[in-house]
């Protein structure tokens, strides 16, 4: 399979953090996108923002900015389809999604995703870790997504689905399981980002 393109999704409204861009909070003397942007660019075949609102703000990133084609704030699945829709126009056939404040994620994740892959029709498979309490824990917004699938995700949307993993058990989505379970350790509040300064 080729390359997927790789999309981040910094569409959030970052309420936890008092509002504003998560992915613009400094980690390390570095904003967490740039830490986002440098494990997931040698893993993809190129780069996209997922982000509302006015793209000049990323404009240091040189990178394409995709805002989101369903109104209203209406979660990751909105960035996704976003993803879907320009990769669609690069004539590509899957991407790989990731959390703008999602610093410490796998540099093996796409590898693994793609190998989770293997056999079916429509690539499309969630990151997952070991859960001591729930058996695995799956992070919806970390995923291999195939371009073929993008209408019907529109229309899902657009008939009021929200959640990620109802829509992907539809279509009979796996799940790529990573043994470190602090490997999507993300930043939702200010004490998080005190936490990964720590781990960093």
């Amino acid at each position: 399979m080729e390359q997927p393109l790789g999309v981040i999704l910094a569409g959030g409204q970052a309420t936890r953090m008092g509002g504003g861009d998560k992915g613009l909070l400094t980690l390390g003397g570095q904003p967490l996108l740039r830490h986002v942007i440098d494990r997931l660019e040698p893993q993809t075949a190129q780069v996209a923002v997922n982000a509302n609102g006015d793209p000049a703000r990323f404009a240091a990133y040189e990178l394409p900015v995709l805002p989101d084609s369903i109104e209203g704030f209406v979660g990751p699945l909105a960035g996704v389809l976003a993803g879907l829709d320009w990769a669609a126009e690069q004539g590509a056939q899957t991407i790989v999604t990731a959390a703008a404040d999602t610093p410490f994620f796998p540099c093996d994740l796409v590898p693994q995703l793609l190998l989770a892959s293997e056999g079916m029709i429509h690539p499309l498979v969630l990151a997952a870790t070991t859960d001591t309490r729930r058996g695995t824990a799956r992070h919806p917004t970390f995923g291999l997504w195939p371009v073929a699938l993008r209408d019907d995700l529109r229309a899902a949307l657009n008939g009021g689905l929200r959640k990620v993993v109802l829509w992907t058990e539809q279509h009979g989505g796996r799940e790529a399981v990573f043994p470190d379970e602090h490997a999507f350790f993300n930043v939702n509040t200010p004490d998080d980002l005190t936490q990964a300064e720590a781990m960093l």
